[in-house]
């Protein structure tokens, strides 16, 4: 991404840069676009791997979504992700089963 000049602004007038993490609604942050190689290959931008703490060596997983497109995710997010997900299940499953065995009266 490119530092925009003196004369150009968020609505705010704040200048952005480089050192500015692009963050949208609910945290997601928007980093430009990526091309990718003939190998198949991207590169992620600076910036984003700044504010997510991605190094060299690091692996990401890639999830795919025919209608949403690709997520790249470390191991460690996707595993807290889904013990929260899991933790919920439970709760939803523990509910479902009390109304099953308490069925209300119509």
């Amino acid at each position: 991404m490119r530092a925009r000049s003196s004369g150009e602004g968020d609505e705010d007038g704040v200048a952005a840069d480089e050192s500015t993490p692009h963050y949208g609604p609910g945290g997601r942050g928007f980093y430009g676009s990526v091309t990718v190689s003939e190998r198949g290959q991207i590169a992620l931008p600076a910036q984003a791997r700044r504010d997510l703490g991605i190094a060299a060596g690091d692996k990401l997983l890639v999830l795919g979504d025919p209608e949403q497109g690709l997520a790249l995710m470390t191991t460690d997010k996707l595993m807290r992700m889904l013990q929260g997900s899991s933790g919920l299940l439970a709760k939803v499953q523990e509910h479902q089963q009390q109304e099953e065995d308490d069925p209300a009266e119509e």
